[in-house]
């Protein structure tokens, strides 16, 4: 069974179109990544998905349904972790979780949903004095309520200190082991990961690319990162600017920067054998080495910066677009 199906989705705002001829499906049990920079379209998206907003044109089918007329039925059936979570501040913890079960018709232990995602022993205190990791895992409690056969998390680890991180990555785990779909938008690369079987990047309301991880890197040419650290045969340590300039000209290499005493080098994978000789020839010292795939993080600037994608675009390691949680208040 199909979970999602968008279909020609488009939406628009008067003259912007948030999202355009958008095809998506999404499988029934699978843990789906949806990642884009700001204003790519990712919340409008989901917006439709929940009945939240209707799509300009297009079709949105979720759990069999059709979105824009069965979206209390859909609704009920699905557990919804939104980005920027506001509590009522005046209730407590088991009192929005008591809510939730209550509004999904549900016989769960709002307790036990508590102690699942870690904050029983908060339960009986105001929401409005939670920190923001907390109401995050107040809100992953009230998703979960129900059992749903569908779970939507947009930025869920927004606050998480890294064990709280982990401990969502295991909740999300268990759910998809137990048969729930997982639509889960992040910016946080290696949330996406450790925890997604597929992922699709979203570009100015486009679907630029949908595979695995494996696959988004094969498609992109299969590039590796050669991190080598080198000396000269003098031992002045180093590799000089015809050093750097040899290992440029190298057939396969796209990219080479220095980091300190080493060198780091973008390249398909039958070149580093070249790479190494080059420097030898060029009388460099080769002291060690190693190689690392691409991450997910250059799959994604990959993507989502210029026209054309490809794996040298980016190697040099900075944060991706969107990635202002890391000034948020954390977990306490």
């Amino acid at each position: 069974m199909t979970a999602i199906e968008l279909r020609g989705v488009r939406k628009e705002f008067g003259d912007v179109t948030a999202v355009r001829d958008l095809d998506l499906t999404v499988a029934e049990g699978e843990v789906y990544g949806f990642l884009g920079p700001n204003g790519a379209g990712k919340s409008t998206t989901i917006d439709m998905l929940l009945d939240l907003v209707r799509p300009t044109a297009g079709t949105v089918r979720v759990l069999g349904r059709d979105a824009t007329g069965d979206g209390v039925a859909i609704r009920r059936r699905t557990g919804v972790l939104p980005d920027g979570f506001s509590v009522y501040d005046r209730l407590s913890g088991r009192k929005h979780v008591e809510f939730a079960v209550r509004s999904k018709e549900a016989d769960d232990d709002p307790d036990a949903l508590l102690e699942r995602v870690g904050i029983l022993d908060d339960a009986d205190r105001k929401a409005g004095g939670y920190s923001k990791g907390m109401r995050q895992r107040l809100a992953l409690a009230m998703a979960l309520a129900g059992e749903p056969d569908l779970l939507v998390l947009d930025e869920p680890s927004s606050g998480l200190d890294p064990a709280g991180a982990k401990e969502m990555r295991e909740i999300v785990q268990t759910e998809a082991d137990r048969g729930a779909t997982v639509f889960f938008s992040s910016h946080i690369l290696e949330q996406v990961d450790a925890v997604c079987d597929r992922v699709g990047i979203l570009r100015d309301g486009e679907l630029v690319a949908e595979d695995s991880v494996e696959g988004l890197r094969e498609a992109v040419g299969g590039e590796e990162t050669l991190e080598i650290a080198v000396g000269d045969a003098d031992g002045a340590g180093g590799a000089d600017d015809a050093a750097v300039e040899a290992v440029r000209a190298v057939d396969g290499v796209s990219r080479v920067d220095r980091d300190g005493d080493a060198l780091v080098v973008s390249c398909a994978d039958g070149a580093k054998t070249r790479v190494i000789a080059a420097l030898e020839d060029a009388g460099v010292a080769v002291d060690d080495f190693h190689t690392r795939e691409a991450s997910l993080e250059d799959l994604f600037l990959a993507y989502t910066e210029g026209d054309t994608p490809t794996a040298d675009e980016d190697e040099s390691g900075s944060d991706p677009p969107d990635d202002d949680a890391a000034d948020e208040e954390v977990d306490r």
